[in-house]
């Protein structure tokens, strides 16, 4: 496990966000979509602000690498094989030889976008969705922040598939 590639693929919704929710793109849309104002924007602890939002996409990039890298699920088949009959030593021997045949496998950017895409559409949008429906929230606020998520979880996914 290389935890600088987690840790830096957790800065990926920071660096999306800063360029996503800009005045370029959609800053205006989101604010008149959310009742954001201006005023609001200034009030807030940004340094918690930032520093909460890197934590939960360090969770994020953890979850996102048990959907993007189809072996790091392998281990998790012998927790408690004891009560199975298949001893520590056998699993590990199993996982080691499983990895050393099929570790290289789906191991790529794409492979890693393509699942950051499905974790989109099957998690994240469902949630947001749900919270925005109960919120009274427009459709436009429920894609436009999907849409920062879809970049944002395609490309953790992709970096998180290929690196590690």
């Amino acid at each position: 496990m290389n935890f600088i590639v987690i840790f830096l693929a957790a800065l990926i919704p920071l660096a999306v966000g800063a360029f996503y929710y800009s005045p370029a793109l959609f800053q205006n849309a989101w604010m008149k979509a959310s009742g954001m104002t201006e005023e609001k924007m200034k009030g807030g602890n940004m340094l918690l602000i930032f520093g909460l939002t890197y934590l939960f996409s360090l969770f994020l990039a953890g979850a996102l690498i048990t959907f993007t890298i189809h072996q790091a699920d392998v281990p998790s088949i012998f927790v408690g094989a004891e009560k199975y009959g298949i001893t520590a030593a056998e699993g590990e021997a199993f996982i080691k030889e499983f990895m050393e045949k099929y570790g290289h496998l789906h191991r790529n950017f794409t492979h890693g976008l393509v699942h950051g895409i499905i974790a989109t559409i099957f998690f994240i949008f469902p949630i947001i969705a749900i919270n925005s429906l109960f919120e009274r929230r427009s459709w436009k606020y429920i894609l436009i922040h999907t849409g920062y998520w879809l970049i944002s979880a395609s490309l953790m996914g992709g970096v998180l598939c290929q690196f590690l």
